[in-house]
């Protein structure tokens, strides 16, 4: 009897020293630091796995994502929009226009606890099931109801144009005045002169005549070069 109190004590004690010598975090301190950009190239912790799959699937996140919307419907109406048809907004698609919520939510997804693998998330987008995120659509509707011209920049591959084309169509999203995506030699990496790929992208957009008047996406998308307001959606599954 002793033997086993003694082997009983051993574990307790084990598990008690483990559990001190794990971090606790407090996972939404964790996400405005993320959603700040003040924490960089992360992952969710697993800690944090139960916190970021009932915020991105409950009603916070979506308030949080009109909030964000209901303020750059604000800003858009103060516009003076132009008649020749030069004004435009730049839209991402993912965690912005289109939802990847079902595909992150996927046991050996973990909602952002694992690694990124490419291949499985290009499958799933092959798929075209992505829902919209409603604020985002409104946004995208009123902007036409303005005169102001969507377009699209996006990270998806050239060889994806179609699927995510016929995606964006079946959420709603049913036009645009450019689709523009990253080709094989465009790089993602920041550079401080030089920006990165999207920068260079909006530089021809600006040089060709037309206004960027606002831009709704990601820490990879409202860097301020060309663009005259910026608007960040929540996001605190992945890093990009």
């Amino acid at each position: 009897m002793k033997a086993i109190l003694f082997l009983l004590l051993i574990v307790v004690g084990a598990t008690a020293a483990a559990a001190a010598a794990t971090p606790q975090i407090n996972c939404q301190s964790w996400r405005l630091a993320v959603e700040t950009n003040n924490i960089r190239d992360w992952t969710v912790p697993a800690q944090c796995k139960s916190y970021v799959s009932e915020y991105m699937t409950g009603q916070q996140y979506r308030d949080d994502c009109n909030a964000v919307v209901s303020t750059a419907i604000e800003y858009a109406k103060t516009l003076n929009v132009s008649k020749e048809g030069k004004d435009l907004w730049v839209f991402n698609i993912d965690e912005t226009t289109l939802s990847n919520v079902p595909y992150y939510a996927r046991p050996e997804v973990g909602f952002g606890t694992t690694k990124s693998n490419m291949l499985k998330f290009e499958s799933w987008v092959k798929e075209g099931k992505s829902p919209a995120i409603p604020s985002a659509l409104v946004l995208y509707k009123t902007l036409l109801d303005l005169g102001i011209k969507p377009i699209f920049i996006t990270d998806t591959k050239e060889e994806l144009r179609k699927v995510r084309m016929t995606n964006l169509k079946k959420a709603g999203y049913y036009s645009w005045f450019k689709f523009i995506t990253k080709g094989k030699n465009d790089s993602s990496v920041y550079s401080e002169h030089s920006g990165n790929w999207k920068t260079q992208k909006r530089a021809e957009l600006v040089k060709a005549g037309y206004r960027l008047v606002g831009n709704l996406g990601g820490w990879d998308d409202i860097i301020i070069d060309f663009l005259m307001r910026t608007f960040k959606m929540p996001n605190p599954m992945y890093y990009f």
